[in-house]
């Protein structure tokens, strides 16, 4: 074999290696708004820090970027039909697919952020449709119509699950009374389990996955409950009560040292579940209504949470073992929160990235810069890879530079 040869193949090799390894997903690593990141920038210039690059045309939408190794996903309607888009570090579209048609109806655009697990890509439609595609080239692999195919009603504002992957598992809560939650084969897309869960429509929720020794444990939300549920067969360990106004439930949980934490809007706030140690049961530990952001998330940093309320009148934190409130404040606009190397990052509704430190009890806005592009809502959330701070706004997709020099 010539040398020029062998080494094309080693790096395709190599590639292709690195590719199926990746996982990118809702708000990080571990779908908790922590991105492990160092070198950060901790005061930013008068305008906001160095814009890298941007990208116009991807249409209506709320996806957020899903970052990998060397490529870039999101999603767009154009002309009623979800586009995927891949991008490499330089900003080059490198290819766009579409997926199906797409909510252009209240609130119109995409509403679920890509996943991205094992060379593979998800996009879940606002119209229940779920499509896998090879991440390298966009190229089909498969798709199932989980409304229509496990009886699932939509809802007022169209499905808006971010997809959990676990192994060999990929879960979906289609709010059906029989297929309440189900678990797919990530390679063929067939049902490998099914839930009936408390019969409830979906929620726009995003689920989590607690992991303990005994067993591993899908955390949902639908119409009016918490769910856990044994990620291996199906079998609904637990429920909780969770009602609100609409039936909104867009946040992801959040389990840490037994204790799983999760937060409605309209009014409902918080409540802090204590979780058994076999992961069977559930006790109410705390109810807060200060932060109830409908789908802004929060992060847990230094023992409290960070996070805003629905009505936009502060931002606040709680105490995670207590629920008290310990700060608030009107920050900026209510909307999502991330955090990287010490500094808190929120995106508010106002068009507004404003880059803060977590004090003892309170917060500390150092810097802050408007979004220059893009139009309508300020609803995807903010993203951190590799120094590189990811905002989306509509049609626009803009990268900064937030490292150190």
């Amino acid at each position: 074999m010539k040398k020029p040869l062998f080494l094309l193949i080693c790096v395709s090799l190599l590639n292709n290696y690195l590719l199926s390894q990746d996982l990118a997903q809702w708000r990080g690593p571990n779908r908790d708004g922590i991105y492990n990141e160092t070198g950060l920038l901790k005061v930013w210039p008068e305008n906001g820090p160095a814009l890298l690059w941007h990208f116009d045309g991807l249409g209506e939408g709320h996806a957020s970027a899903a970052v990998t190794t060397d490529r870039i996903y999101t999603a767009g309607i154009l002309e009623g039909i979800g586009y995927l888009f891949c991008f490499d570090f330089k900003g080059n579209l490198l290819w766009k697919v579409p997926y199906g048609e797409e909510w252009t109806e209240s609130w119109p655009g995409v509403r679920s952020t890509p996943l991205i697990s094992n060379g593979k890509i998800y996009q879940y439609s606002g119209f229940g449709k779920l499509v896998c595609r090879r991440a390298d080239n966009g190229d089909f692999i498969w798709s199932v119509d989980m409304l229509k195919d496990y009886q699932g009603p939509n809802i007022k504002w169209g499905v808006t699950e971010n997809l959990l992957i676990d192994g060999n598992k990929l879960f979906c809560t289609v709010g059906g009374a029989e297929f309440n939650v189900v678990a797919l084969d990530p390679n063929t897309g067939k049902l490998i389990w099914k839930s009936s869960g408390k019969g409830e429509s979906s929620a726009y929720g995003s689920p989590a996955l607690i992991k303990l020794a005994s067993r591993h444990i899908l955390v949902t939300q639908t119409a009016n409950s918490i769910l856990g549920i044994d990620a291996s067969n199906g079998k609904l360990l637990w429920s909780h009560d969770q009602p609100n106004k609409y039936s909104v439930h867009a946040n992801t949980p959040l389990f840490h040292a037994g204790m799983l934490y999760c937060v409605s809007g309209y009014g409902k706030g918080g409540v802090m579940l204590k979780v058994s140690e076999d992961g069977t049961a559930v006790q109410e530990l705390w109810r807060n209504t200060d932060i109830d952001n409908r789908m802004g998330g929060f992060v847990l940093v230094n023992g409290k949470i960070f996070g805003s309320d629905d009505s936009g009148k502060a931002w606040y934190c709680l105490d995670w073992k207590t629920g008290t409130k310990m700060f608030g404040e009107k920050i900026t606009g209510r909307g999502n929160i991330i955090f990287a190397d010490g500094m808190l990052y929120l995106y508010g509704d106002n068009g507004e990235v404003v880059l803060a430190e977590p004090l003892a009890n309170s917060f500390k806005k150092v810097s802050a810069f408007k979004v220059p592009f893009g139009a309508d809502q300020h609803w995807a959330h903010l993203v951190i890879d590799n120094g590189r701070l990811f905002v989306r706004h509509g049609s626009s997709i803009m990268v900064y530079d937030l490292r150190k020099k």
